[in-house]
């Protein structure tokens, strides 16, 4: 029966999935970013506008690394990862959705995700993660940023040219005073993919995994004081990406005890992380294999600009299904959201979806909610 549903999704969807080659070969396929220079100004128009409700936080709901291929969005993880995602609407109740990446493998899926994401009318916010476009996952992942820009509630923009596939920034106001700013920002795939990825190589120009690029931290340095100068004073804000920035691997060996196993070889090696007892705001662990947070192999000074602009509070991540620490290092809170569903691989202990809340004065609170709660 899934296959038969696949089958007629694909002929149903042959119109969506080839609309975007029809613009890239009379337009190309930059047409669907924008231009931008550190010289621009930053108006209000620059970024999307949510109103908070005076009386309530303003609750964004985060979906990682959903990740289900053709072959699984008619089966048993497709029916569940909907089940989850209408689970964490009608509990969480949220004003927002976002998705820190990883979010389908393969056409067909990534249209019935858009379809299932906008049927609920509430905004949503997706970036980009290491395999959407990537590895052969779907066409291209421009291909993916114009199938997203399409959907009624989306608030996705692709961005600034030759930074990847959506950078854009979403401002929280209430009673017209913008209150907190969201990043939205791609942290791209593999450092050796191509020269920008150089920035986040290791000491010795070995590859691994990507981040942020040169233009993308300029750009978010423009932002952060734009949106100050707009608003007339400091805003606090947060950044969802995929791929953690390098100093979650230094919280995790400053701030974290290990728990040891014995591998199939006989070697003693780290299989767990988890807070020590004196980081009481620090929860979740850190279970990938080696108890490793895959993040670059190289520091492209993002957090340490973070840090020295004071705006940026939170770090949210996807990318490691078996981690989901949450910690603060150096006054940001870096947090791995709960992967969502079954696609790819999981552990049922962190299946879910985690949530940011916002209050008026701007200020979060960030937490996780298992699909397996109740």
């Amino acid at each position: 029966m899934a296959i038969v549903k696949l089958v007629v999704a694909f002929f149903l969807s042959l119109t969506t999935i080839l609309a975007p080659y029809f613009q890239f070969l009379f337009k190309g396929a930059d047409f669907i970013y924008e231009d931008w220079s550190e010289t621009d100004e930053f108006t209000a128009d620059y970024a999307f506008t949510l109103k908070k409700d005076p009386d309530k936080d303003f609750v964004i709901v985060n979906f990682a690394d959903i990740q289900l291929s053709d072959d699984e969005i008619f089966g048993e993880d497709g029916e569940f990862a909907k089940m989850l995602i209408k689970k964490s609407i009608e509990e969480s109740k949220p004003d927002l959705i976002t998705l820190t990446g990883d979010n389908a493998s393969g056409d067909v899926t990534y249209i019935e995700l858009v379809k299932y994401l906008d049927s609920f009318g509430i905004p949503w916010a997706p970036t980009m993660g290491n395999h959407d476009g990537g590895n052969g996952n779907t066409l291209h992942e421009a291909w993916d940023s114009y199938i997203i820009s399409e959907a009624k509630n989306c608030l996705y923009k692709p961005g600034p040219k030759g930074m990847g596939n959506g950078n854009y920034i979403i401002n929280i106001t209430e009673n017209g005073d913008i209150i907190h700013s969201i990043f939205m920002m791609d942290s791209h795939s593999d450092a050796g993919d191509n020269d920008n990825g150089i920035i986040n190589r290791g000491p010795n120009g070995e590859t691994g995994y990507d981040h942020l690029w040169a233009d993308q931290i300029k750009w978010y340095e423009w932002a952060v004081k734009g949106i100050e100068k707009l608003a007339g004073h400091p805003v606090q804000s947060s950044a969802f990406m995929h791929i953690p920035v390098i100093e979650f691997r230094t919280a995790r060996d400053t701030m974290c005890d290990f728990e040891y196993g014995v591998n199939e070889e006989g070697q003693t090696v780290k299989v767990k992380a988890i807070p020590k007892a004196e980081y009481t705001d620090a929860f979740g662990s850190i279970e990938e294999g080696g108890a490793a947070i895959c993040s670059p192999e190289g520091n492209n000074g993002f957090f340490a600009l973070a840090k020295e602009l004071g705006s940026t509070k939170d770090m949210i991540f996807g990318h490691d299904h078996k981690n989901n620490m949450s910690i603060v290092y150096d006054g940001i809170r870096l947090s791995f959201s709960l992967k969502s569903g079954r696609g790819s691989y999981s552990m049922d202990s962190m299946n879910g979806w985690s949530t940011l809340s916002i209050d008026s004065n701007g200020k979060t609170e960030f937490a996780h909610h298992s699909v397996f709660d109740n």
